[in-house]
């Protein structure tokens, strides 16, 4: 029995540690592999789950599949992965394919069919093993730019079967050419214990670090006591591109020894959003960068930590010397250094007094509830990493709740009062945010008598508005009664000046049609490839409503012979 325990104990480490197949998988793409994305990138709310590979500015690449297997899932919508392709492989992984222009023709005529069976240019489906099965290095589709992607780019992913979880597709045996040590921007020391001070006052001190002959960079000493930690804001950069990319991983270590330690091999979808109890959340809404911490908050419950005794936190004792080290190391093992001494000091007499806490206390783990004369809010236990001391203030249009400045895990319910408006108002009022120029923007309103309720992970300010303009329809390429034989496709623009587009229907001689949006340049398009028809004179039809449900009806004739 023994025997069989230590036999399982050493099967459960050698996978934990990471023993992928080197050369099973193919590369995605027939050009070199160049990087404008990391795998485990500190994103907005998430950790980047794959590789971002360069496809020279363009689009239309042909995308192969890594190896063979069928295709389990497809996803088209305007928003995040945009066009989408999932490929389950015999050998326990998927590949994930994301932001393509189009499929290949087989796979996008069975795509299509099933959006014209749905009337939906959204759609997720999921293929049976015998119907879309591939070999290796198979064309499956074109790179592109559609959802949330920000230029032309291949999103390119490896999973586990089993788990969906997203694993550094490095691993597998992808080489990416990378002799450059991280970048460090900025070192911070932060005071982490209601006594802890550094440098003589009680807040967070970004430190001076000076590089050395050796290409490690020496801070200047710190000042201390009581419980501190660091953070680093740092990027990595691969050979022949200039994008700055997340780093692989950080340790720290304490008199020589090794404190606190995570590298992004693997994570769950699950704890993605615990990414801001990583970094530095208020210093990123303050300043726009995000520092990564070598200590653990409260709350912060990843799986990317091989260690972190006393969660990566320094007890800085009186009259006592400490020599922090900070290993910043990209996947190539290319290794930036920092020193940082530490002398333990108590606090002068004429150190900087800190400042009080101010609002009421809200306990993390608890439910809350408050209540103002214009609605209430609800938080439901753990919607926040930790305590805080929460400030609440409403008047007569407008509830804030704190501020932008922490971050939010679960939704909460925010409720609006909405007696006093009469039964036209309310089918075009809506919940918005207003940001600090004053900027309106639609939260997703559940409308139930006279309370209106959104769910939200926003702090800050929220107000009742009201859309009363329709959407816009302009077409594009076209004119009425315009012949368009030689036309690829139809398009048209939609916009919408306040609670935005929620829904649009098109047809052609009273026929849906499969209309594709792209919402970063406010497009639908057609494409005159599905249209077969004997007639040569059509109507058009496309009507656009926004989220409170104004609408617009655009119609239009034109001429084409198939």
């Amino acid at each position: 029995m023994r025997i069989l325990l230590l036999f399982l104990v050493v099967v459960s480490s050698a996978f934990s540690q990471g023993h992928y197949p080197k050369d099973s998988f193919s590369s995605p793409l027939d050009i070199p592999i160049l990087l404008s994305g990391t795998f485990g990138e500190l994103r907005s709310n998430h950790f980047h789950s794959g590789l971002d590979i360069k496809t020279q500015q363009r689009e239309g690449l042909t995308v192969y599949s890594i190896a063979e297997g069928y295709i389990s899932r497809i996803k088209v919508s305007a928003w995040g992965y945009g066009k989408a392709l999932y490929i389950t492989h015999p050998n326990g992984y998927t590949s994930v394919y994301a932001h393509l222009q189009k499929f290949t023709p087989e796979i996008e005529t069975y795509i299509k069919k099933r959006q014209y069976d749905k009337k939906s240019f959204e759609i997720e489906i999921f293929p049976s093993a015998n119907e879309l099965p591939v070999v290796q290095k198979q064309a499956v589709a074109y790179s592109g730019n559609t959802g949330g992607s920000g230029g032309p780019h291949l999103h390119f992913e490896i999973r586990e079967t089993a788990s969906e979880k997203p694993i550094n597709p490095l691993h597998f045996g992808l080489k990416v050419p990378d002799s450059e040590a991280p970048t460090i921007l900025g070192l911070f020391a932060y005071p982490l214990s209601d006594n802890a001070h550094i440098n003589n006052t009680y807040s967070t001190q970004q430190l001076k670090i000076t590089k050395q002959k050796d290409g490690s960079f020496l801070a200047d000493s710190v000042y201390a006591f009581g419980t501190i930690g660091f953070g680093i804001n740092a990027y990595d950069r691969q050979d022949k591109t200039y994008n700055k990319n997340g780093v692989y991983k950080i340790e720290m270590l304490v008199n020589g020894t090794s404190q606190l330690s995570y590298r992004f091999d693997s994570f769950s979808f699950d704890e993605t959003r615990l990414i801001n109890t990583l970094i530095d959340y208020e210093y990123l809404i303050t300043h726009r960068q995000r520092v990564q911490q070598s200590f653990k908050i409260r709350g912060n419950q990843l799986s990317i930590y091989e260690r972190a005794l006393n969660d990566g936190k320094l007890l800085i004792d009186n009259n006592t010397t400490y020599n922090a080290t900070l290993l910043i190391k990209d996947f190539n093992n290319n290794e930036t250094v920092i020193r940082i001494p530490i002398q333990g000091r108590t606090k002068p007499k004429d150190s900087i007094i800190k400042a009080p806490n101010s609002g009421e206390l809200l306990i993390a783990t608890r439910e809350q509830n408050y209540t103002f004369p214009i609605g209430s809010v609800h938080f439901p236990a753990n919607t926040f990493y930790d305590d805080f001391y929460i400030d609440l203030q409403s008047d007569t249009t407008t509830i804030t709740i704190h501020n932008n400045k922490v971050p939010v895990h679960n939704f909460y319910n925010l409720t609006f009062d909405v007696t006093k408006y009469s039964e036209e108002d309310k089918k075009q009022l809506f919940i918005a945010a207003v940001n600090s120029r004053g900027k309106l923007s639609y939260e997703n309103t559940v409308k139930k008598e006279n309370l209106f309720t959104t769910r939200t992970r926003t702090l800050g300010k929220f107000t009742l508005a009201k859309d009363t303009i329709p959407p816009k329809i302009v077409p594009v390429n076209f004119k009425k009664e315009q012949w368009l034989t030689n036309f690829r496709n139809l398009q048209l623009k939609i916009t919408d000046d306040l609670s935005g587009i929620s829904d649009y229907k098109a047809f052609i001689n009273g026929e849906w049609i499969l209309m594709e949006y792209e919402p970063k340049n406010n497009t639908l398009t057609f494409d005159f490839d599905d249209f077969k028809s004997k007639e040569t004179k059509h109507n058009f039809e496309l009507i656009v409503t926004d989220a409170v449900g104004n609408s617009t009806t655009f119609t239009s004739t034109f001429y084409r012979k198939n």
